[in-house]
């Protein structure tokens, strides 16, 4: 009886993520290795997911990955890596040299450029295709400006739309 309950507190969503973040970070870091740059990775879990972060250590030059493009696509790949030796969907979230932050008020900026034509007398203002996880994001910022938002579009068309409601 021991062991099974020690099996099952490993399989708590927690200890799960914690594992995520652990083969993410072994990637991750297997990755560096390859390309001969210098980062600290730094693993963290919010809103269910795990975090992982890549940030310049001495005079590393972490930012030749840090390209919106090149974030993501090294983020698919972690999560195929992580999702083969889990066997379980990842939903982490890499970020590299601060990239997910710069892409955050890159976001703000693509909302103020919407609600500005919203101003301008449009009914609703669409935004470019883009990640479930931008997409929460700017669901997030319009929110805070109450406004509203949906999503539209399927697959790589997916996008938001904004509306004063």
């Amino acid at each position: 009886m021991g062991t099974d309950q020690a099996e099952s507190s490993e399989s708590t969503p927690e200890a799960n993520l914690d594992d995520e973040g652990d083969i993410a970070a072994d990637y991750i870091e297997e990755l560096l290795d390859i390309c001969d740059l210098d980062g600290d990775i730094d693993i963290d879990t919010r809103g269910g997911r795990a975090y992982i972060s890549v940030n310049a250590s001495g005079e590393s030059n972490i930012r030749v990955l840090s390209k919106p493009d090149t974030v993501n696509a090294l983020q698919e790949l972690t999560r195929l890596a992580v999702q083969t030796k889990t066997g379980a969907f990842s939903r982490l979230i890499l970020d590299v040299g601060g990239s997910r932050e710069a892409r955050q008020a890159e976001l703000g900026r693509l909302v103020d450029a919407a609600v500005a034509r919203l101003d301008a007398g449009e009914g609703s203002a669409a935004l470019p295709a883009m990640s479930s996880y931008e997409r929460k994001l700017v669901h997030d910022i319009v929110a805070e400006r109450g406004l509203v938002s949906a999503s539209e579009g399927d697959g790589r068309d997916r996008h938001t739309v904004i509306s004063r409601g």
